[in-house]
């Protein structure tokens, strides 16, 4: 299994019950497939360096999992079918990258 993070924007125009709806569509999505859900953050509403579909701003989530390759493929198939969404990108964090996010996790947790 290898390690990935993937970061969504949602249109703004959802409401917070919508938005989280969403979010928790692709969630459940990844668990159903096998996924280990590592870190799920919810950065908020912020504005985009270029606009999109003429939308200036959008809803920021980030997951971090575990998953085989091939779930990679249907969890950007979601993404794509979904109008809500307006951009993503998936990456495979390699050893360093995972060792990062767990840092900033920890410095995160004891700051809250």
């Amino acid at each position: 299994m290898n390690h990935y993070e993937t970061v969504f924007i949602l249109t703004p125009v959802l409401s917070d019950v919508q938005m989280k709806e969403a979010v928790e569509k692709f969630v459940d999505l990844l668990k159903a497939e096998g996924a280990e859900i590592i870190n799920e953050e919810m950065w908020g509403l912020k504005k985009l360096a270029y606009p999109i579909q003429k939308k200036s701003t959008g809803f920021y989530n980030l997951v971090e999992f575990k998953a085989n390759p091939e779930v990679v493929a249907k969890i950007e198939l979601q993404y794509r079918r979904d109008e809500r969404v307006i951009r993503f990108l998936t990456f495979k964090m390699d050893k360093f990258a995972a060792e990062y996010a767990a840092k900033r996790k920890s410095v995160k947790s004891t700051k809250a």
